[in-house]
């Protein structure tokens, strides 16, 4: 490919003479916006130790009240794209985020997609749109564009959980804001859903919900044995992979940003292709090797590690007896959808 004319080989009156108008030329840029065969990337692999984090976060508790923090999270940031950008990724925004016995975090509804991952605690609980979903370790709670949503607290101990938006993509479309609003009354419990089972609804008379989000609760205790029955009856499937989905459609269950669960067996090491869109890992249990680009991140309880997409990744269970368990979001439903989407061998 042969070399663009450079802005420093047209005459300084030229150069001004567009400045003054509003005009840039494209030949000295083009190669920085349309590179050869692989995009430019400025997110980095980089992963985030939860026991290093966690007193930080616990910190953060004592040195700020609720009514001053409004959500009381600290970034996962991605210093390929500058740390006060608050990006794990082009799309991806990551935090941490510490309720504390006693405390409700208020209700307010934005335009940005989010899901929470629940890392650790019990006894604290998510109203979404007026249902009441209760946090286990390893739930996925999904808090979809538009709804109102809120935090409350009433075990015991500190609860946290990984929060995922697609904020990074709203915000750069100019189209990211927050309402405030008031405590929801509930109306429904996560708990009651329809969809309790796979392949199991209410009959004769059941009836789509209209929603394109019938469900907003994931608990762990059914995707993990999902997971498990999956291993047992299919031990020669090339990954023990689920992803959470709408029931109704099947279709990706928020519709930027992708989410799955894995699982590792024993010994298990899966090699992943290139795929275009940056991954997150979150280790839910056990432990695993992420390999990239010359990186390895030993992911222990609650780590979470993001790489760069249109990179081969090697994840890697060292435990000989015992399963792991891997969160993963990405950007490729959207991707999918814009016909972006790539898989290199």
């Amino acid at each position: 490919m042969h070399a663009l004319g450079r802005l420093e080989d047209l005459p300084l009156d030229y150069r001004e003479a567009l400045t003054a108008k509003n005009l840039v030329p494209l030949w000295p840029s083009l190669r920085a916006v349309l590179p050869p065969r692989v995009p430019t990337r400025r997110t980095q692999p980089i992963c985030w130790p939860y026991q290093e984090l966690r007193p930080l976060l616990l910190q953060a508790g004592e040195l700020t009240p609720m009514e001053k923090a409004e959500r009381r999270v600290l970034v996962l940031a991605n210093p390929g794209h500058g740390l006060e950008n608050m990006k794990a990724s082009a799309t991806m925004y990551l935090g941490m985020q510490l309720l504390l016995p006693g405390e409700w975090a208020p209700a307010h509804r934005h335009t940005p997609n989010a899901v929470r991952m629940i890392v650790e605690g019990a006894g604290a609980y998510t109203t979404v749109g007026g249902e009441k979903c209760l946090m286990s370790r390893g739930d996925l709670i999904l808090t979809p564009t538009g709804l109102w949503h809120e935090h409350g607290h009433d075990g015991d101990a500190p609860v946290v959980w990984l929060d995922v938006l697609d904020l990074p993509l709203v915000y750069f479309m100019e189209t990211s804001y927050v309402v405030e609003g008031k405590r929801q009354a509930v109306t429904a419990e996560a708990a009651d859903s329809t969809y309790q089972c796979a392949g199991v609804l209410p009959a004769p008379a059941f009836k789509r919900s209209q929603s394109d989000f019938p469900v907003l609760h994931y608990p762990w205790v059914k995707v993990r044995a999902a997971l498990l029955a999956m291993a047992t009856n299919q031990p020669d499937i090339e990954a023990v992979q689920v992803a959470y989905v709408n029931p109704e459609t099947g279709a990706d269950c928020q519709k930027i940003l992708g989410f799955s669960a894995l699982m590792l067996r024993p010994g298990e090491v899966l090699s992943l292709p290139a795929r275009s869109c940056a991954m997150v890992f979150h280790q839910i249990e056990g432990g695993a090797t992420v390999s990239v680009e010359g990186h390895a991140f030993q992911l222990a309880d609650a780590d979470t590690c993001c790489i760069p997409g249109y990179t081969p990744v090697t994840l890697s269970n060292a435990s000989a007896s015992e399963p792991a368990f891997i969160f993963i979001a990405d950007d490729a439903p959207l991707q999918k959808k814009l016909g972006l989407y790539e898989v290199r061998a």
